[in-house]
Parts: C-alpha cells; sequence; structure tokens
C-alpha cells in the first residue's frame, strides 16, 4: 500500500476512535509539506474541527500521538496552527529504496486490453516547404505528449496530418514548371523538401517583381493583385489538379515525392515518428461528403450563393463556412474528413489536436462541428494549444526564405557539440564513430530539453547557444549527470562492489540522502501530473531538480571509497535508482542519455 494511502487508513481509524466518527478517506486532505517546513507530508486538520470539537493545534497533537503510535512509517509531527506535519522514518526511506529497486519501468503505467485509445495529431506539415524551428517545437511536444499518455496506462497513436493541396503546393509546382530547369534532388544534391521549398520563395520573389512593375504602371496594389498573371497561372494549376489533369497530376505526384522523401530524413534526425499518416488530398473528400450529409440532415444549411454553412451562434461562436459556392472545401471540411477517417480506422477515445495557438478558435468549432455529426468524443477533443518559437534574431517568414530550417538547425547543434566537447575534453579516448553518436545525443537532447521544459502555452525564444551549456537547467547537464551515475556503478562493478538485493533498514541516511529518495519517490505523481495536463515540462523541470539533488549527494558522500560495506552498497543502490529514473524522465521527452560522456 502506498505510505499516502496507509496514512489516510490510520487517520480513518484515528478519527473514530479520538471522537467517535467515521470518515471517508477522501474527505482526508494530505498533500506533500511545502519545501520551506518540515515533514514530509502535511494533513490539513481544518475540515476535522467540526469532528473533534477542539482547536487546530490539539486535534493536530491528538492525530499526530495517534499516528505516531500506529504507523512505525512516521517518525515524528508537528503542529503548526491548522497543519499536521509528519515526517518518516529513515526505515520507510530504506525500503523505499528497496521496492523501487526492484520495480521494473518506475513510475511508468502499463497500457491494459480495456485501456482508453489516445489518438495524438502532431506535425501537420505543409509540402511546400521544408520543416522549420516551429515544426520543430510542434513535434518534439507531440511526441513527447504521445509518450507520456503511454506512460499513464493510455493506448497510444500517433498520427500526422499531411498539407498536400491547395494554392501553395501550385505555387511551387509553377516556378518549377517556369523556372526549374529540370533540377531534381538528385541533380542538386538537395534534399527534396529543400529543392521545393526553394521554388516557393522564388515564386514569391517573382509575384513581388510583378507586384512592384505593374504599380510602377499605375496601378493601385489591389488591382495588382487582381491582374497578376503568375497568380492566375497558380489558380489555373489548382483547378487543373482537382479536375485529375495528368499533366498536373503528375508534377504533383513526383515533386510531393520529393518532400516525402525529405521530410523522412528529418524525422529521423529528430528522432520523431507516427503510426499513421494522413493526407489533406484524401481527406478533404471525405470531408465534403460529410459536409453534405450534415445538409441532408439540416445540421447545415446552403445559403443562396450556394455555399454550405454552419450557424454556430446559439453555441457562442459565430457562422462558419464549410463549402465554397463552388463547391470546394476550405480547412475545416478536411479535419471533418480526417476525423471521420480516423474513427473509421480507430475506436479513439480521446483526440489530442497539437497545433498552435493561434489556431485556438478553429479547434472550438471543429469541437462543435464533429459533435453535431453524431462523433462521440467530438465535443471532447483536445486543442493542445501551444505558443510560438522564435530564435534571438525574431520572427521567421516562410515565402521570404527567412525560417530556421529544421535540417539546418540540427547540424548546427551537432556542430557547436562537437566545438563545446572537444573544447571540455568531455570524450577523451573515444573513436571517432563513438564520440560523433555522443556529440549527436548531445545536441538532440539540449534542443529538446530546452524547448521542453518551457511551458507549452508559453511564447519562448530558443537560443542554440545556452540550450547546450553543461552546467544549469539544460539537457547536456542531465545527460552528464546520468553518464557521471553510470560510471560511479561501472567502477564499483570493477571493484567487485556488490549492490545488495535488500538494503538493512536500520542504517542512517544523511539528509541530502533522505531529500533524493523523497525525489525519486515523486516520480510516479510527477508523470500522472504530466499525464493529466499533457505537459512535458513538469517532468523536465523534476528532471532537472533530481540531478541537482543527486550532484548534492554526489559531492557531500563518498562512494567507491566509503569503507563501510553496508553505507556503501546503500548509496550504490540509491544512484542506481536515481539513473533509472532520469533515464525514464528523459525517454517521455524523447531524449537519450549516453552511458559515457
Amino acid at each position: 500500500m502506498e505510505i499516502e494511502n496507509l496514512i489516510k487508513a490510520e487517520l480513518v481509524k484515528a478519527i473514530e476512535e479520538l471522537y467517535g466518527t467515521t470518515v471517508e478517506e477522501k474527505s482526508i486532505q494530505l498533500q506533500l509539506t511545502r519545501k520551506d517546513m518540515n515533514g514530509d507530508f502535511t494533513v490539513v486538520v481544518f475540515p476535522l474541527l467540526k469532528i473533534s470539537k477542539k482547536n487546530p493545534v490539539e486535534t493536530g497533537e491528538d492525530l499526530g500521538q495517534a499516528l505516531l503510535n500506529s504507523c512505525s512509517s512516521i517518525a515524528s509531527f508537528e503542529v503548526i496552527k491548522g497543519f499536521l506535519n509528519l515526517s518518516l522514518s529513515q526505515s520507510h526511506w530504506l525500503k523505499t529504496i528497496n521496492e523501487i529497486a526492484g520495480m521494473e519501468q518506475y513510475g511508468f503505467t502499463k497500457a491494459k486490453a480495456d485501456s482508453p485509445l489516445v489518438m495524438i495529431e502532431y506535425s501537420s506539415p505543409n509540402t511546400n516547404k521544408p520543416l522549420h524551428l516551429g515544426h520543430i517545437r510542434n513535434n518534439l511536444l507531440g511526441f513527447s505528449v504521445a509518450r507520456i499518455a503511454e506512460v499513464n496506462g493510455n493506448k497510444v497513436v500517433k498520427t500526422n496530418i499531411v498539407n498536400d493541396r491547395g494554392i501553395h503546393i501550385c505555387k511551387s509546382m509553377l516556378a518549377w514548371q517556369k523556372w526549374g530547369e529540370g533540377k531534381t534532388p538528385e541533380s542538386t544534391g538537395l534534399k527534396g523538401d529543400h529543392l521545393v521549398g526553394d521554388f516557393y520563395v522564388k515564386f514569391d520573389q517573382e509575384y513581388k517583381k510583378e507586384q512592384k512593375a505593374l504599380m510602377d504602371a499605375g496601378k493601385s496594389k489591389e488591382e495588382a493583385e487582381a491582374d497578376s498573371e503568375l497568380m492566375k497561372e497558380a489558380r489555373e494549376m489548382l483547378l487543373k489538379w482537382e479536375a485529375n489533369d495528368p499533366e498536373v497530376y503528375g508534377l504533383w505526384q513526383k515533386m510531393n515525392q520529393w518532400v516525402y522523401d525529405g521530410f523522412d530524413i528529418t524525422y529521423k534526425n529528430m528522432g520523431v515518428d507516427f503510426d499513421k499518416i494522413y493526407y489533406e488530398s484524401d481527406t478533404y473528400k471525405t470531408g465534403r461528403d460529410m459536409v453534405l450529409e450534415g445538409l441532408d440532415k439540416n445540421v447545415f444549411y446552403r445559403r443562396d450563393d450556394n455555399s454550405v454553412w454552419c450557424d454556430l451562434t446559439n453555441d457562442g461562436l459565430d457562422e462558419k463556412l464549410l463549402l465554397r459556392k463552388d463547391g470546394t472545401s476550405v480547412y475545416m471540411t478536411q479535419d471533418i474528413g480526417t476525423a471521420k477517417l480516423r474513427f473509421d480506422d480507430y475506436k479513439i477515445d480521446q483526440m489530442v489536436y497539437v497545433v498552435g495557438n493561434e489556431q485556438n478558435y478553429h479547434f472550438k468549432v471543429l469541437a462543435l462541428l464533429l459533435d453535431k455529426l453524431g462523433f462521440d468524443w467530438g465535443k471532447d477533443l483536445m486543442h493542445f494549444s501551444y505558443g510560438m518559437v522564435e530564435l534571438p534574431e525574431g520572427k521567421m517568414k516562410s515565402r521570404e526564405g527567412t525560417v530556421v530550417d529544421a535540417d539546418d538547425l540540427m547540424e548546427d547543434m551537432v556542430n557547436t557539440a562537437r566545438e563545446m566537447s572537444k573544447e571540455l575534453g568531455k570524450l577523451e579516448g573515444y573513436s571517432e564513430e563513438e564520440a560523433e553518436k555522443v556529440f549527436k545525443t548531445i545536441a538532440m537532447g539540449a534542443l529538446k530539453y530546452f524547448i521542453l521544459k518551457v511551458d507549452p502555452k508559453k511564447n519562448m525564444t530558443f537560443d542554440p547557444k545556452e540550450s547546450i551549456d553543461f552546467n544549469g537547467n539544460t539537457g547536456p547537464f542531465i545527460q552528464y549527470t546520468y553518464a557521471r551515475i553510470q560510471s560511479v556503478l561501472r567502477k564499483a562493478k570493477d571493484k567487485n562492489f556488490a549492490i545488495p538485493e535488500a538494503l538493512d533498514t536500520h542504517i542512517e541516511l544523511t539528509a541530502k540522502e533522505v531529500q533524493l529518495v523523497k525525489a525519486v519517490n515523486n516520480f510516479p505523481q510527477i508523470i500522472a501530473e504530466a499525464g493529466k495536463i499533457y505537459s512535458p515540462a513538469i517532468i523536465a523541470n523534476y528532471a532537472y531538480d533530481l540531478v541537482k539533488d543527486f550532484n548534492q549527494f554526489y559531492h557531500e558522500s563518498p562512494i567507491a571509497v566509503e569503507e563501510n560495506e553496508e553505507i556503501r552498497g546503500m548509496r550504490l543502490k540509491l544512484c542506481m535508482i536515481v539513473g533509472e529514473t532520469v533515464k525514464n524522465a528523459m525517454w517521455t521527452m524523447g531524449i537519450d542519455v549516453p552511458e559515457r560522456m
């Protein structure tokens, strides 16, 4: 029985014996003691005063003494106003070390046959450009949220919707037709997504030149936009695509494949993946059918110009366009279609969309539309809304080619990790291949941790140099501490120092050792809390606090040179459970930890 449940059960008994009243365990307020107070758990006494008919201090004293007599895990208590602070015994913390060491995947809950199925959508790229810094935050959050849902006992499906149709795709295609000179990824040596993205930028450059020429000839900005031959050609190409014109459709397939091949490399380097990928070019047709079905059922209505809408004013929103007057789909139509296809493929209990906060309104509308169309989980879908990410230099613009490319950023991070590691002499004695593997592990750990430690709801600035520091609240600092723990355990093994199966519960623990066991003991609670609100930041900052506690312990407590065999064995076992907990915490964020560093 967990100690919290044990304390609550003993309190129920004490209240009945002391005051002759039966209470339910759930009515007892038990919480972790504040860090600035003595103790491990705190009982809030105020709600019990009606039962005790005594003042807070007297009631606290009664209950504290009763728990001290009945529960061997409690060593002492202290009453401060209406709060009963309980301190657990050293023997309890030693038993805790034994219990944690004997658990597989400590802190994680495995899914069962009847566990809920959570589908998490992330990435959602366009096929007219490579992934950029904003996509990195999206992918890292989505992948970590999926792992957090998994270790909280859910079945999880990771999914992606690729925006592979629309005018923006045609802009890249038209630019390649006009100025591409038959270039391919193979002929240029460029990743396919980069090549296509270059033509998206090229279209915008030529479009701006055309606009300027028209405006220099005396036309207004609006007239110049209306008279743009380039934009007319792009729209004509889109109409041809929708009509399945063989030439346009063939070019679309070819250029999209270039992009998919490029995306696959980026995703692999980023360490993220998907169980199922959907494509807007498939889902928009299903969405259109769903809208027409909703029209037949009077869920939606048609205006005089032939466009289809949904009136959401009774729900506190406005009216939403679902099909244009020419019958073509909008983004909302595609999302309805994607939801239908997903529901056909999987029995979804919870749908989580990892999309930036600029789409908050879109997902409020989507939830209502899916509910009106009869999806059980529609109204309860979760929009995991997150803030924007920028570099210290400021905002990025895809059309102007000023985005921070994901591939370039990851390569720069590896180069920085390589330089800093060599400077600090971290990897002396490694083969070149081993060192390169660690450089990448450090670089990606730095990138992922720096992004994931921030509350997802907040906008953030990503500073590559700050993220890769080996000191402070960074991924490399946590990775280095993990490697230090493994080094301690290897040296102990070399000296044939055994880690005992079970610790003697009479060993004296130092204050730092107790603090460290407490920190590890809190890990399941941290995982559960992160799972409730889908927040990797909770786990990230827990991992940092845990390695800070370990480093204080490490500097104050001899391990390999400790002569007392029992104390040395206890400290080695403590190292072992801290190392495993750090590794598990980092795993939930998709971060690897090197065994040597």
